[in-house]
């Protein structure tokens, strides 16, 4: 396989990390959804609980910035060809989930902040308070956390379908798709 097989180096590092905050993401954002402030407050306390959210937030934040140097890579460098090529339906298939997986990346962490603003809340990366953007409006915020949800749940099901995709040609059709975005070949 030569160089030109793969993806840049520097995007497929991204890949990894955005891969890793999204996950993390995920787990956090389910699991504040799942009990809620007060549950989540009386099983970890309050460290515990505002650790929590402060780092949901951040790893929200860090999706934005790692997908914002992704989508410039993924733009400013040649995307490499599939060999063996890729059918007409699996390219298809590989484009929408790609192109939607990068929408939602996005969309994703700027509703979190939009409704975390507009909730009255601290909108936190690490220790740093950001500016919320949008003034507080308590309808609105509900509005937006409603939709930051169904775009998790929507993520949950790209990620799956991604996910499936590169088993799919790792372990059945033993083709070389694996292999663009490895670090370690």
């Amino acid at each position: 396989m030569h160089e030109l097989d793969h993806y840049i180096y520097p995007h497929r590092v991204l890949h990894w990390l955005v891969a890793g905050a999204v996950l993390l993401g995920l787990a956090t954002g389910l699991t504040l959804g799942f009990l809620g402030y007060e549950r989540t407050l009386a099983l970890l306390g309050n460290t515990l609980t505002n650790l929590l959210y402060t780092s949901h937030k951040t790893l929200g934040i860090a999706v934005l910035l790692l997908m914002t140097l992704r989508i410039v890579t993924r733009l400013a460098f040649v995307v490499p060809d599939h060999d063996p090529p890729l059918s007409t339906f699996e390219r298809l298939v590989s484009t929408s989930v790609h192109h939607l997986l990068y929408a939602a990346l996005v969309v994703m962490p700027l509703l979190g902040w939009a409704a975390t603003a507009t909730g009255g809340f601290p909108v936190e990366f690490f220790q740093w308070h950001l500016p919320g953007l949008l003034g507080r409006h308590d309808a609105l915020s509900q509005t937006l956390f409603m939709w930051h949800e169904r775009v998790g749940w929507a993520l949950v099901v790209l990620i799956t379908l991604h996910v499936a995709g590169a088993l799919f040609h790792w372990r059945i059709k033993r083709d070389n798709v694996m292999k663009r975005m490895s670090l370690f070949d």
